[in-house]
């Protein structure tokens, strides 16, 4: 068994690994560490390209694409190690990014996952969107990050620099204790895309487990490679996964009061996208409602099976309040001014 083991999952990405997999070698292989690629079905000649200009890297082949979730879980039943480091394709890294990752966790048993700082790849000095320095959470289910609050995104200034416990941490480039990942049965293959490190992350915390943000990491993160932002699908899975990730962790007490309100919430954004989005975008809300609904079967199996901790015991991860009335109608536009804690 290794330390680390670097896995990058792979769909149609050969641009990126083309790009960027010769920086991630340089910077990160070791005698206890290997990067591997996990294709997920990919049939844009990936896998050729990857056995010709790196016949030393070892390449786990799935026969389809599994999502983000299926096709992590699948690829890390194949490898023994004592931490996963999940990496998006399209992320340029920095000498001994994942050792510093690793190394906190070793100091600090409780940590189920970190991330590094995480800044846009094409404007190196901000912060970027999926994950900037951070996650948290409202107390509706709405996500955010120290460095990006909806469309609004700092530069990194250093003001994010201090390591400290998040609520969850970026898909794009999360390290995990393998231990942690299998004791809450890995990632939820229901989600599909978007969102299932953040269940992931919820669970590991209901099983006593921390996440945490490292800001001496840093990576710098294209985004939208496998969706772009304004995609419907993308819309679609943000707006499912998300009503999906409540109906499951959240405690009892705040359950049916939380979603109620979420619908509220959603309907408006839904307006707000079609005149925004056009109608596409419309339409995926709607049909994200009418998915999750159908799926409540299964998730009350979950509930019954899963504890609920009352998320608000951790009020310096996750806000007591909307951030959507913090950011639109109160006009808080950044971390330090929605003042919660």
């Amino acid at each position: 068994m290794i330390k680390t083991a670097v896995v990058i999952l792979n769909w149609n990405g050969r641009e990126f690994l083309e790009k960027f997999l010769p920086g991630v070698i340089d910077n990160t292989a070791s005698d206890d560490t290997e990067v591997i690629v996990a294709d997920n079905g990919s049939d844009d000649n990936s896998v050729e390209w990857l056995s010709l200009n790196f016949p030393a890297i070892r390449i786990i082949k799935l026969e389809k694409n599994w999502g983000y979730a299926g096709g992590y879980n699948r690829a890390l039943r194949q490898v023994e190690a004592e931490y996963y480091i999940l990496l998006n394709s399209d992320v340029k890294v920095e000498k001994g990014w994942a050792e510093k990752l690793v190394t906190y966790m070793e100091m600090h048993p409780r940590v189920g996952a970190c991330q590094p700082k995480i800044r846009s790849f094409e404007k190196p000095s901000f912060f970027e969107y999926a994950g900037a320095a951070g996650g948290f959470i409202d107390m509706f289910g709405y996500t955010f990050c120290r460095g990006r609050i909806f469309d609004t995104i700092e530069e990194d200034r250093g003001q994010y620099d201090d390591t400290r416990e998040i609520f969850w941490a970026s898909g794009s480039c999360m390290a995990v204790r393998a231990s942690a990942f299998e004791q809450c049965d890995g990632l939820d293959e229901a989600f599909f895309v978007h969102m299932e490190e953040i269940d992931l992350c919820w669970r590991m915390q209901n099983a006593g487990y921390i996440i945490c943000y490292i800001p001496d990491a840093v990576i710098w993160h294209v985004g939208g490679g496998t969706l772009s932002y304004d995609s419907p699908d993308k819309v679609y899975y943000n707006f499912r996964n998300s009503l999906m990730m409540l109906a499951k962790n959240l405690p009892s007490r705040h359950l049916h009061r939380t979603l109620f309100i979420r619908q509220v919430l959603d309907g408006v954004a839904a307006v707000r996208l079609l005149f925004r989005s056009g109608r596409a975008a419309f339409v995926a809300v709607v049909r994200a409602h009418n998915d999750f609904r159908k799926a409540r079967t299964a998730i009350k199996t979950f509930r019954a099976m899963a504890p609920h901790p009352d998320m608000y015991s951790t009020p310096h991860t996750t806000m007591n309040k909307s951030v959507v009335f913090e950011y639109y109608i109160r006009g808080k536009r950044i971390f330090p001014d929605l003042k919660w804690h």
